[in-house]
């Protein structure tokens, strides 16, 4: 809880593409749990060190947990999150290799990810009586009024635009 909820409807405006990741983990077999201790103790470093680098990429991140766990973020590039993965000196590849070696295979931990890059025109958001969340907490957040109350007008599409795209493939 903790954050002000912000009365009113707004949109997220970034102002270049966005690189939308989502990561998590499954404990298949959960009395297994030094397993699934181990996979999930690697992120909480991670995150910290890409609080304390912001010139690695993350702008923005929303975590939930269960037995899968979800983590939304949001990134500058997928160059940005491709570096960071490969980086000797970050927190990443090195408990990706200790997974690899000592769990993948075994069915006990899941883990999986998404990446999507996304164009300023190709976003839309609306968060009504939130607080700072998602794409518009890790961007830009600006009230929704004319001209952005519909989902077709934050895409800035016009129903004659969006039909012409989808039989040109433009």
């Amino acid at each position: 809880m903790g954050r002000k909820v912000e009365p009113g409807r707004f949109t997220a405006a970034p102002e270049e593409a966005v690189t939308v990741f989502l990561i998590g983990m499954r404990a298949n077999r959960w009395w297994k749990v030094p397993a699934v201790m181990r996979t999930a103790s690697a992120m909480p470093r991670m995150l910290r060190y890409l609080a304390a680098h912001p010139e690695a990429g993350l702008l923005g991140f929303h975590s939930w947990f269960g037995r899968t766990t979800v983590m939304l973020s949001y990134w500058k590039s997928p160059e940005h999150l491709q570096r960071f993965a490969a980086d000797r000196e970050a927190p990443h590849l090195e408990p990706w290799r200790r997974f690899m070696k000592e769990a993948a295979g075994s069915g006990d931990v899941g883990v999986w990810h998404e990446t999507y890059q996304v164009a300023v025109r190709d976003q839309e958001s609306v968060y009504s009586d939130m607080p700072a969340f998602g794409l518009a907490a890790a961007t830009r957040r600006v009230p929704i009024g004319r001209g952005s109350n519909t989902a077709r007008q934050r895409l800035g599409r016009r129903s004659s635009e969006g039909a012409a795209e989808a039989v040109t493939g433009a």
